[in-house]
């Protein structure tokens, strides 16, 4: 089998592209390499922030390969590290990821773009959650997308199935940007370079708190911040980079991270 995933590093940044012609979509073997990608990015400290976009200009990804289930992947079968397509459920990933929509971006698709921390489209993409058609819950979705966008707004993605476009999806606020297809790629690198220029200590105490906080009382995760119970504040509060920041803030200089 021909690698599905390709993979390009340019300094702190990975940049992950799904290519499985025709249509990037997921069976159950690409859902477990993507896993392992991710799985490794997370845990390498050279490497900061991570691009994930589909091969072509059509797809981004539509999600679970009926195909493949047809032929006998299973539905709830292993998904590998991550969960399905490697990101919805990858524990401690503390560093900003990037979803490039290149296209179709539905069910399952939408919710691997949904994983991510900050969304880009191209203005043709497309989007919906059409699981409803096909007699199955968009599991992640359902959890997921009532917390991003107006409840009544994602019942109605979620019931109906209808596709929307990207002015919907800009205008909901399910994606940050929308740039012309030409220029997808070299806006989302521009991003990544940004981001990566950035404090990686911070992301993660910032990713770190928002997990932690999704489902606490205010009071609750603002002690866990304070008392230092979280991993990431810990090692954030005691680390050069705290000190640094407010050296080059005193000396009015970009400051100099070191991750440390």
């Amino acid at each position: 089998m021909t690698n599905p995933i390709k993979t390009r590093r340019e300094g702190a940044i990975l940049e992950v592209t799904l290519d499985r012609p025709k249509a990037n979509a997921i069976d159950l073997e690409t859902s477990r390499i993507m896993g392992e990608v991710f799985a490794n990015f997370r845990d390498d400290p050279e490497l900061h922030v991570a691009i994930l976009t589909g091969a072509g200009e059509k797809f981004f990804c539509p999600g679970w390969d009926l195909k493949a289930a047809a032929e006998g992947d299973a539905v709830d079968g292993d998904y590998g590290i991550g969960g399905f397509g490697g990101l919805q459920e990858l524990r401690d990933l503390n560093k900003p990821v990037i979803a490039a929509v290149n296209g179709i971006c539905c069910g399952g698709g939408l919710e691997l773009a949904l994983s991510a921390d900050i969304i880009l489209a191209a203005d043709h993409a497309t989007f919906a959650l059409p699981e409803i058609r096909s007699g199955t819950v968009a599991d992640a979705a359902s959890v997921k997308l009532p917390k991003r966008i107006p409840y009544h707004i994602a019942m109605e993605l979620l019931l109906t199935g209808r596709w929307f476009d990207t002015d919907e999806a800009l205008n909901w606020g399910l994606i940050n940007h929308v740039h012309p297809a030409g220029d997808l790629m070299v806006q989302a690198w521009d991003m990544a370079r940004l981001l990566a220029s950035g404090p990686p200590l911070v992301y993660a105490a910032i990713k770190e708190v928002v997990r932690d906080a999704e489902n606490s009382k205010f009071q609750d995760a603002m002690n866990r911040i304070t008392k230092r119970q979280l991993g990431s504040i810990d090692r954030l509060y005691s680390s050069e980079d705290q000190l640094e920041g407010a050296k080059a803030f005193a000396e009015k200089r970009d400051p100099v991270w070191k991750g440390r």
